[in-house]
This record gives structure tokens, sequence and C-alpha cells, in this order.
């Protein structure tokens, strides 16, 4: 073995890369910042919605997620915990902004799943678990808010375990809920780890650790609590699953972790166990079979674009996962899509807004590179052997309607803003066939999302802008081009548009209408999911 492969054996066994999924409000930010808080990034956490303290808040950056108390666009953090480098993705958990998320989840390893005590599993932890299932993704589930009124864990286990078909296997469990939550017991050290109140949490959580079977334990725990605990635990150990890590790795078992985000009671049991039991980076599927993490060539693919993290500059900044090799700063590299050799001089490392310059990476890190138009979602950089990763899909939108620009005075600023919000795919964008109407037609999962782009193009382009729905809910790429298209003649009921590819799209009324052209044309076929670049596995 060369000298540069234990190097990069070394430095990919200390890495874990994970994306945290979540409905919203179960708590997704506020986890985000503990976890920071624990390795060591931060030094005080600030609940998105605690307005004390929220100017603490790492990774919701952007001015309208802070008005909102919600993530709108996915954000990197870097940190070192236990001799292992963390890289934490933070997804956004609004169903309008799933798309961000759908990309993110195409950088991770492992995902974590937070999951309201109270509510339980909800729709967009579903569709967002369905995601992870697609990709294997192992799956640790956090089951968050302890210290208010909750569910009955073993009810929660069983949900998780007959909706997901995921076996839940418990590495701690809670004693008590609410105003009775008075800690979790860990399996694996055999020990009671109690929990005491701390207002909002901004520093790390103080915890008394004592035996299971400590005689004081009933000094802190009254007896019919403690009696019901024994009564469960004997219940999980006797019908509960054997621990299997393999079976973790294949996304079979779920680990359940139970606490509160907001006190920070449990994250740190969390933490401790994740890192012990994550998936390091892996192989990648790409154009020339699998590559491996420990391969010396340098490969890497771009999962997503943010423009203006830094208004002051009006930077656009390339998200970049390394999938292989040694980054190493002013290397030169391929850019495959255009076949261009192009120096990669000044990455950096991401942590929400801020940034600080990098001279290498490994496989599992994201990098930042600075994007003056080259880079596109799904891109592919290496060197040596020319390959292309796996694209990133893009998703039906379900509500449409025309930008346009009531100010003609501003017609390149206009230009300019739509074409970088479309490059970092913050939103669908489409044109129509006839060269005549010129307007973009923006096509989003849900309306917040166009409340954003209009947001953002007056905030960091100076534009305003006005939307015109459009009474169409369905879109379809035709799998055989344009050809496919003109042989089948007019479609009634149907709007032929392009995306920003240039490939034809046809958009429906609602699904009956598809349904009836999808059977009046047998021959033309569509699809709901497009790459947007790379090769299809």
């Amino acid at each position: 073995m060369s000298q540069l492969q234990q190097e990069l054996e070394q430095a990919v066994n200390l890495r874990r890369t994970f994306a945290i999924i979540s409905h919203p409000d179960a708590g997704k930010t506020t986890l985000t910042e503990k976890l920071l808080l624990y390795g060591g990034a931060i030094h005080l956490a600030g609940a998105v919605k605690a307005r004390a303290s929220q100017r603490h808040v790492t990774s919701d950056w952007m001015e309208l997620e802070q008005q909102r108390g919600i993530s709108i666009t996915s954000t990197v953090l870097q940190f070192n915990y236990q001799g292992c480098c963390v890289n934490l993705l933070d997804t956004p958990g609004h169903k309008d902004f799933s798309e961000d998320t759908y990309r993110t989840l195409a950088a991770a390893d492992n995902a974590v799943m937070l999951v309201d005590a109270a509510k339980g599993l909800e729709t967009q932890t579903r569709k967002l678990f369905e995601v992870c299932r697609m990709r294997s993704l192992p799956i640790f589930t956090f089951i968050n808010k302890l210290d208010r009124p909750a569910r009955e864990p073993l009810e929660l286990l069983d949900e998780i375990e007959k909706e997901l078909g995921l076996i839940p296997y418990v590495m701690n469990y809670p004693i008590g809920t609410g105003d009775r939550f008075k800690g979790v017991y860990d399996r694996a050290s055999k020990t009671i780890h109690l929990f005491k109140r701390s207002g909002h949490g901004q520093r790390e959580a103080e915890v008394q650790i004592l035996p299971a079977d400590d005689p004081q334990i009933l000094d802190y725990i009254d007896q019919d609590l403690y009696e019901k605990f024994l009564e469960e635990l004997e219940v999980l150990d006797t019908l509960g699953p054997e621990w299997d890590e393999q079976a973790l790795h294949r996304g079979e078992i779920t680990p359940i972790f139970f606490g509160s985000a907001m006190t920070n009671f449990g994250v740190e049991l969390f933490l401790k166990s994740f890192l012990e039991h994550a998936l390091k980076p892996g192989v990648h599927d790409s154009s020339i079979g699998e590559v491996s993490p420990v391969d010396e060539e340098f490969s890497a693919f771009v999962f997503k674009l943010q423009a203006n993290m830094d208004p002051k500059h009006r930077d656009r900044i390339a998200f970049v996962r390394v999938c292989s090799g040694k980054f190493e700063k002013d290397m030169a590299v391929t850019h495959v899509r255009s076949g261009k050799s192009i120096r990669l001089s000044h990455a950096q490392k991401l942590f929400g807004q801020d940034r600080e310059a990098i001279d290498i990476a490994y496989a599992g890190d994201v990098i930042g590179l600075n994007n003056p138009g080259m880079f596109a979602i799904g891109d592919t950089i290496c060197i040596g052997k020319k390959r292309q990763y796996a694209g990133i899909p893009c998703f039906s939108p379900e509500i449409f309607a025309y930008l346009r620009n009531p100010n003609p005075s501003k017609f390149k600023q206009f230009r300019k803003g739509v074409a970088e919000l479309q490059e970092e795919g913050a939103i669908q964008i489409m044109y129509s066939v006839d060269e005549a109407k010129r307007d973009p037609i923006l096509g989003a999962v849900g309306q917040l999302q166009f409340e954003v782009v209009q947001f953002r193009l007056q905030n960091e382009y100076g534009v305003e802008s006005q939307l015109e729905s459009l009474a169409f809910s369905v879109a379809r790429w035709v799998e055989d081009g344009w050809e496919a298209l003109d042989e089948v003649g007019r479609l009634f009921n149907t709007l032929v548009v392009k995306d920003s590819l240039g490939r034809p799209v046809l958009l429906f009324k609602n699904t009956w209408n598809l349904s009836q052209i999808e059977s009046d044309h047998p021959k033309l076929r569509l699809k709901a999911i497009a790459p947007i670049a790379g090769f299809t596995t």
C-alpha cells in the first residue's frame, strides 16, 4: 500500500457525513445547534424560536429564515469530535424545499431522522425517509421533546416499525415524559442519566450518571415511574431485536435515541453512539463503475449551488462532495461536462454562512468552490480517468406561475437574478415554446418557494417581480425528446414547455388529464423525475 493510500485510509476512517431529516417544527435546527455545541464548534447554542438567543443561530443564516423561524436552504457544518471529522448537512424541513433536501441526501452517507415525541411520524418525515430508503442510507432516529407531553415510547417504536418497515433497536430508553421526565437509561453502559432542567440549553447539559441498580435511584425517581420503566425495559430485552451493525448499514435497523434537543439532554449520548456506529464514506457508482474513497485519483460531484451567501461580495458557491482521493489547494482538475481543465485555487471550508480557506480535504468532506458560472448541479470534477457520478434528480413541481418583470429598466438585473436562482436549484424554471412569450415559468412544490424567489430577487438583486398563476398542477418530462412529441401531434388541456436544459415538459391541469393523455397516446413515455446531470444508473 502506497503512502498516499495509507493517508487516505486513515482520513476516511475518521470521517462521518450525515444529513438530518424531519418534519417542520420537530426541532431539527435546534438539534443541529446542540451537536455543534458538543463538537466545540460554537460556544453558545441559539434556538430559532427563542428570540433572546436568536443572534447565536449558526445554521439558519438567511434573513428570511430568521424572520420565519424555518430552514429554507441547506447548509454544511463541519466540526471535530473525539478525533472524528464530522460533516453535518443541515436540510430544510419544510415540504416546499424538499428538493433541496433530496439533493443534499445525495451527498450524505448516513441520515438522522428526528421525530417529535408528541406527534410521532409526520408527512414530511415519511417522504424524506423514502428518499433515504431509495439510497439505502443507514438511519439513526432521535425522538425529541421528551421534556414535554409525549406519546408512550413503546407506541412510538411500534409506529416506526409498522409504518416504515424499519426494525427499531433502542439505544437509550426514557424514564417518564413531560413534567415527569427524569432521564434516560443507556443500554450499552447499563447506567441511568438523570435529567436536569436548564432553560434553553445554550451550554452543555449537566448530567448525573448512576448505575441502574444503585439504591440512590429512588431518591430521584418516583417508585411507580421506576417500576414502569423496569417493566418496559424487560419487554425490550425479551422481545426486542439483537443488535446488528450490518443491518443498520443496509438501512434495515434504526438505532433509537430519546432526549430533548432544546435542553441538550441525550444529545451527547447520541453523538458518541452515532460516531461509533455510523457508516464511513464508501464507494460511489460512476460511469466507469464503483469508485473507492481510497482511490488515489481525486474525484467529486456538485450537489448544490448557493448565490449571495455573502451579500457584500455577490458570491456564488458550489457545494462539492469529495468521493475519492485527496483534494489539495491549487490542484488542476477536469470539469467532465465541458472537458475543460480548471484550477481549484480558492476552496473553502463551509460553516453556515462563514467560510475559511482550506488546503486539503478527503472523501466524505464537503468543500465550497467559487463558482463563476462554470459549475452546475450534478457536475463531476476529477483527475485521471474521466468519470461521471450518478445524476441528481429534479422532481415534478406542483404549482406554476409566470414571473413578470414590471420594470423594463431592471431587465439585466432581473435576468441575472433568475439565471442564478435557477442555477442553484432554488426553483425550477421553464420557458414557453412560443418565442413571443419570454417570461420564465416558475415551477415549485409549494407557495413558499415563490415567496423566497421574490424576496431574494428584491433583496439580493434589487428587482421587483410579479407572479401570474397558471392553472396546472402536474409536470412530466417527455422521455424520448421533441421527436416523440412531434409524432403525437396536438395535445388537449396540456401546455408544452421546455426546461432549463431545453428538454420538452408537459404541464397538465390535474392527474386525470395526465391519465387521459397516457391512455390516448400509449407510446408517449413520460417521467416524473429527470436527472439534472450525470449518468443514469
